[in-house]
Order: structure tokens, then sequence, then C-alpha cells
């Protein structure tokens, strides 16, 4: 049974403690992110501490997908696909299933800009950048490339 107990983090305020020492906090928002320390006394003065850290994600929105054209002609052309998102994860998609970057297929380092230089007749197809994080992930619109050759 728990005789006392002390409580630190960001929302000190609408935390409330359970009898057996566990936390509720209701209407959680971003400000509510952060480590949160509870000291708890029980009945015969033992002294417990325990940490948690909370992160709060909003579900990700669709992301919106460009290319820089939507026609290409193969060895010539090079082709930008870019992804907005508020996500912090970016996956790419080729033909709805993960995208196996080839030599001539660059990433930046967010991952949120796919280039094809030079573009191959292979590239053709449905491109879609698929944004997540740890409660949710939603894929792009699918942009068609199509490759020319002579």
């Amino acid at each position: 049974m728990v005789q006392s107990y002390h409580i630190s983090g960001p929302s000190t305020g609408r935390v409330t403690i359970n009898r057996d020492g566990s936390l509720l906090l209701k209407k959680v928002t971003k400000r509510d992110a952060g480590i949160y320390t509870v000291a708890v006394e029980k009945e015969n003065s033992q002294t417990l501490i325990g940490y948690v850290k909370l992160s709060v994600y909003r579900h990700v929105r669709k992301p919106t997908l460009r290319i820089s054209n939507t026609t290409a002609t193969e060895d010539k052309d090079a082709v930008v696909f870019t992804c907005y998102s508020n996500a912090h994860t970016i996956q790419w998609l080729f033909n709805g299933t993960e995208l196996q970057p080839t030599e001539r297929m660059k990433l930046s380092q967010d991952h949120r800009s796919l280039t094809i230089d030079p573009v191959k007749r292979e590239d053709a197809g449905n491109y879609q950048c698929e944004a997540s994080n740890p409660i949710s992930s939603v894929a792009s619109v699918a942009l068609e490339l199509n490759v020319k050759f002579e």
C-alpha cells in the first residue's frame, strides 16, 4: 500500500497516481512528453523510485509526393521525387512494394528526396512515399513515371 508519493515531470499538475503506484495522465498533448519520476513511500518506510520517458505522437498525415517530370528519356534524363510529410520516417514504394534502390538511385539524408540518374526503362512504374511514426503509417498517392526509350 502506498503511504505517500512525489511526482516530477513536464505535466505534474495533471498526473494522478493510483494506489498501485502507476501514473494516470488524461488528455495527453505534445507538451506532456518528457521524463517522469515517481518516488513512492510504502507503509513499511521503504521508498521506491521509478522513471519513465513519455513520448507523444500525432497520427501521421497523408504525405504529398511531387515529381520533377513524369516522362523521362532513358539514359538521358534524371528524375527527382520529393515527399512532403510531418513524419520522421519515410520509406519509398515502387509498384506497391518496398523500393530496392540501385546504384543510380540516391536518397537524401532525411529520405525525403529520391533521385534517379540516369533513368532506365525498368524504372517506369508507380512511386509512393510512406510516412510513419510509432503509432501510424500512411502512403502518398502513387505517381507514375513513364520512360521513353529510343
